[in-house]
């Protein structure tokens, strides 16, 4: 019965997609200069007051890739993409290979050009995604290739495992750009087998289970002293329920692309995500490490974490019982957080108040991403 519901869902979301978000996001998301607008405001006011980051650049190349798997306007969503691909490999790009942080308004190169690892991953990421719609895998080869070698030159931390978050390093280490370069390197795998994708995917593995998930509990930490010891304070305890949804996802792709079993604490962090939701299903942004409510505002991401989170549980076992959550998340993610003309109310107060001032692009990548999952693990 609930897999049944969710196949209807799936189409929901397609059609979602498809007549809804990506005609709003490839009319009013681009600027006369040709890069990704940050955001729109809640009426669909355009807006180009804010800084335009390199990561929405990739995430919205991204965006249109799936919008092109899928098949809308194909001339159109290969346009934006192609349209992404070089800024990202063009503009975005340092002389020294690495990717800065924002983009000139103008579209005329850099404003501010420090190198972040977040950044660094979604290019690589919409790399691959593009290189999976547009063919032309030796041009992703490259291109990667060159990105990664100067991420390993220059960002490496040969002392300590992982990547310096940013450039000087920070002092302080955190998982959240790593997991994105786990997935970066899962999609480029998927388009270049023979490169080391997986091996260097292993290592971030590895990181997870030495580091971040060391703290009480085996949950897994945000950020971390600057040799990955346990932190001081605040970051000692707080968890983001959204995070423990989104490794469960990638732990199981992880498992599928390098052919060996899930790891052990993905139903771990599945459980404990799981057990902060509030009875409507709903995930807050903040928990501590007894699953207390820190912050309890809801944001549209960690709902669109879950919803990739129960698939891959229901894809792993066919439990129907995960796809009944999935039901609930999908449900709370379209009847709350997403309008029917292709935008999203991005937060929400902890007593249910709308705090959003505008529609940030980035929260689309989310949303597409778990749609586009349900639609594949459904069938529909």
């Amino acid at each position: 019965m609930s897999r049944s519901a969710l196949k209807r869902r799936a189409k929901e979301a397609r059609t979602w997609l498809t007549d809804a978000c990506f005609p709003l996001w490839a009319e009013r998301g681009t600027s006369s200069s040709g890069l990704f607008r940050e955001a729109l405001e809640l009426d669909h006011t355009i807006t180009d007051s804010l800084p335009n980051r390199v990561r929405v650049q990739a995430r919205q190349t991204y965006v249109f890739a799936e919008a092109l798997r899928l098949g809308w306007k194909p001339e159109t969503s290969r346009d934006r993409v192609e349209r992404g691909f070089g800024i990202l490999t063009g503009l975005a790009r340092r002389d020294d290979g690495l990717v800065g942080r924002t983009l000139s308004p103008d579209g005329d190169g850099l404003l501010d050009d420090t190198p972040d690892l977040y950044d660094i991953a979604f290019t690589l990421f919409a790399i691959a995604e593009s290189s999976a719609v547009l063919g032309g895998n030796g041009e992703t080869r490259a291109s990667a290739g060159a990105l990664l070698d100067a991420v390993d030159r220059q960002m490496r931390d040969r002392l300590n495992g992982g990547y310096a978050e940013t450039l000087p390093p920070p002092g302080i280490r955190e998982q959240n750009p790593h997991m994105h370069l786990l997935e970066a390197c899962l999609s480029l795998h998927k388009v270049d087998p023979d490169g080391r994708h997986i091996a260097r995917a292993a290592e971030i593995i590895s990181l997870f289970e030495t580091f971040f998930t060391a703290g009480p509990g085996g949950l897994l930490g945000e950020r971390f002293a600057a040799d990955w010891s346990i932190p001081a304070g605040r970051d000692a305890d707080i968890i983001e329920p959204g995070h423990q949804f989104e490794w469960v996802w990638l732990l199981h792709a992880y498992a599928t692309a390098a052919e060996t079993m899930v790891h052990p604490a993905a139903e771990a962090l599945y459980d404990f995500a799981c057990a902060t939701l509030d009875e409507a299903g709903r995930a807050c942004v903040e928990v501590t490490r007894d699953g207390q409510p820190f912050d309890a505002s809801r944001r549209t991401w960690p709902q669109s974490e879950a919803l990739k989170a129960h698939l891959a549980m229901l894809e792993a076992t066919g439990d129907e019982r995960y796809a009944a959550a999935a039901c609930t998340s999908f449900d709370v993610i379209m009847d709350e957080f997403l309008t029917p003309d292709g935008g999203w109310i991005d937060h929400y107060g902890a007593e249910g108040d709308i705090i959003s001032t505008f529609m940030p692009a980035s929260t689309g990548y989310h949303v597409v991403l778990a749609f586009a999952e349900l639609i594949r693990v459904m069938k529909a």
